[in-house]
């Protein structure tokens, strides 16, 4: 008889690490184990025709979508995936008549470090055409273990010139939080999964975005992580005390802290949420819901409220399983029901729409002159008023052009009279996008009176 060391692994929530004393019965796979840890600790009791199955499969496909049992190798792979790691050459690719077409690079991974930039096509890899090939087939011929080489052929952009080159796989460990400062001075951060550096990355963002007027938190198509990140990341909300609360087995409910941040999330919150927000993610959106930290923008979300427990086997195998649920600190269910936002909106306009409301929202007594549409890319904005103006004051920080959904777009101003200015952006707007053009409250006539009012108006480009 041996003694099995098992890792506990509280998938989506926190890690821990127990161990249990079962039989090991040398055979393809831990059976016996797999049946009594499912009795023990599955969320819901398993009829003895599921468990009495061949094989580890067998019996996971007779829980919920959410339980499975693993490999070495898949387990891996779904670790990678919580923690944002990927091996390859760092690239995103489409399809291309000529091929499969790059167009974006990874900084400092092995593509960029190879010259590889947006708009390459890569022809061939290994000598194998990808004529006609779809992405989803050329990412196994590109991808492979760490440290092998892959020989790509590559065609440059407005050139028909072939080249080959060499280049070694490495693991690419992407960001799980990226952020950065939208105009009108609202802070952006993007939270791409929950994994274990989550928090010190939320951490650093939120310190880097000091002093905005207010934040945007994007958690779309974050389908979860480790509930320890959620209880992390909800400490940074002020006021956010609660983070979740569990049901598991057998056990009174109980609710779980969040983990106190010093460092702030300061200003009226907008959350992004899509469909594909799912677990830690929804922990997260009906917390921050129900204590009233945020506005939610977007859709429905996935309506997954479980909580997963991972059991490591010595041969390095895993069974997950779904061993509680989750609801919000009072009790709201996310399960099977998802989050709803409070501001619905069309897919992909989440983004807009929050910034587009917070911009608003700190225009209070403004007054808005009607949109202007269809403009051309290379737009000039004439501003007349109504008396002969001070101009000798004139900055350009008293006007403002801001992409929706993006940065402040520069300007500069040139006086036409005494009553007319020009406002001309420094570079062309961009296709499709709208604008919020305006103009604060901070010039003076020539008896030195000032403007009662700002004025602001919207602009969308052909």
């Amino acid at each position: 008889m041996l003694r099995i060391q098992m890792q506990r692994f509280i998938m989506l929530f926190a890690i821990l690490f127990i161990m249990l004393p079962l039989t090991h019965v040398a055979a393809a796979e831990p059976i016996d184990e797999i049946r009594q840890l499912i009795k023990t600790y599955y969320i819901d009791n398993v009829p003895e025709s599921v468990l009495s199955r061949s094989t580890g499969k067998e019996i996971t496909n007779g829980l919920d979508p959410h339980s499975e049992y693993m490999s070495k190798q898949e387990y891996e792979a779904f670790i990678n995936g919580i923690e944002q790691r990927i091996v390859g050459i760092g690239v995103v690719l489409e399809e291309s008549e000529r091929g499969i077409k790059v167009i974006s690079v990874i900084t400092d991974g092995p593509a960029f470090k190879a010259g590889i930039v947006p708009g390459d096509v890569i022809t061939h890899v290994d000598g194998k055409s990808l004529k006609g090939k779809s992405v989803q087939a050329a990412v196994p011929l590109i991808s492979g273990k760490e440290n092998t080489d892959v020989t790509l052929t590559i065609e440059k952009e407005k050139s028909e010139k072939l080249s080959k080159m060499t280049i070694r796989r490495a693991e690419i460990h992407l960001p799980t939080v990226e952020s950065e400062m939208l105009g009108g001075n609202i802070g952006y951060i993007r939270l791409n999964s929950f994994a274990t550096e989550s928090s010190s990355e939320m951490e650093k963002a939120v310190r880097s975005l000091a002093g905005a007027d207010g934040f945007i938190v994007d958690i779309r198509n974050n389908g979860g992580g480790y509930i320890t990140a959620a209880q992390e990341i909800a400490g940074f909300f002020p006021g956010v005390e609660q983070a979740f609360q569990l049901r598991e087995k057998n056990k009174k409910p109980k609710i779980y802290p969040s983990v106190y941040q010093k460092q702030k999330i300061e200003g009226p919150v907008s959350l992004l949420v899509n469909e594909y927000s799912a677990s830690a993610s929804e922990m997260l959106a009906v917390n921050l819901k129900e204590q009233k930290a945020a506005t939610l923008y977007g859709e429905n979300t996935y309506g997954k409220g479980t909580m997963q427990s991972m059991f490591e086997f010595t041969d390095g195998s895993v069974l997950k399983m779904t061993t509680a649920r989750f609801y919000s600190p009072h009790g709201i269910a996310v399960d099977k029901v998802g989050v709803a936002p409070h501001v619905k909106t069309p897919e992909n306009e989440e983004l807009s729409t929050a910034h587009y409301d917070q911009l608003l929202a700190a225009l209070n007594g403004y007054t808005k002159f009607p949109a202007l549409e269809n403009v051309k890319p290379t737009k000039r904005f004439t501003v007349t008023m109504t008396k002969e103006m001070d101009w000798s004051q004139l900055g350009n920080r008293s006007v403002k052009l801001i992409e929706i959904g993006g940065k402040e777009s520069s300007v500069r101003i040139e006086e036409k009279d005494g009553k007319t200015i020009e406002v001309i952006p420094e570079v062309p707007l961009l296709s499709g996008k709208k604008y919020m053009l305006i103009i604060h409250p901070a010039w003076k006539d020539k008896l030195g009176n000032g403007m009662k009012k700002g004025i602001y108006l919207d602009v969308t480009v052909k």
